[in-house]
């Protein structure tokens, strides 16, 4: 699942329409379309705080699972060479 269905979800059980996730968060309905459909590139933390704080969640929520889970190939290796 990525951030757009994650929103949209979100979102549908709210019962919301775009337009009233627009008002409740300020970010416009064609960016919330565009985030839903996939079609929005490099969307902001910005965009994402004030949509993760219009749909009652934490900016981590609205996030894919794959990007929560940092495996030990993609920690900092913070040992001396």
């Amino acid at each position: 699942m990525q951030i757009g269905d994650i929103v949209k979800c979100r979102r549908l059980d709210l019962s919301l329409i775009q337009k009233e996730l627009e008002s409740r968060s300020g970010v416009t309905q064609s960016m919330i379309s565009k985030i839903e459909n996939g079609s929005a590139e490099n969307v902001s933390i910005d965009v994402l705080r004030k949509l993760a704080r219009a749909l009652n969640c934490s900016l981590v929520d609205l996030l894919p699972e794959t990007d929560k889970n940092i495996s030990n190939k993609d920690s900092y290796n913070t040992e001396e060479k």
